[in-house]
């Protein structure tokens, strides 16, 4: 999966906005500000991107076992937030389906305000 086809999973989701908030190299999406998902910017020739994806904590230990290419996210909250490495180890429509759950989770502790306005 490219960055760009990865970049247009994020946005295709209701409300999803793309922003640069730590400065250049690091794009992060969020819903109603609030983040569930962080890409590199680019990928340099011989680098692998990540990408940082939240989920819920057994399911986030559950992938860590499973996919050497999964692990804990660097300077995030270890319990919740994983990062893929997109080395190709991956199927792509998995990393797909995590980028949603991501989302949900995310959309599920809105409040009930925020919840109704992104129905809107």
């Amino acid at each position: 999966m490219t960055l760009d086809e990865l970049r247009a999973c994020c946005l295709a989701l209701p409300a999803a906005e793309e922003s640069l908030p730590f400065g250049p190299g690091a794009l992060v999406y969020k819903v109603m500000n609030k983040m569930f998902a962080l890409l590199p910017e680019e990928v340099k020739a011989g680098e692998t991107a990540h990408v940082v994806f939240k989920a819920e904590p057994h399911i986030g230990r559950m992938l860590r076992d499973t996919y050497p290419a999964v692990t804990e996210a660097w300077h995030f909250n270890k319990v919740h937030w994983n990062s893929v490495a997109m080395d190709g180890s991956v199927p792509d429509e998995e990393v797909r389906e995590w980028i949603a759950h991501s989302y949900a989770l995310v959309v599920r502790g809105l409040t009930r305000a925020q919840r109704d306005a992104l129905a809107a």
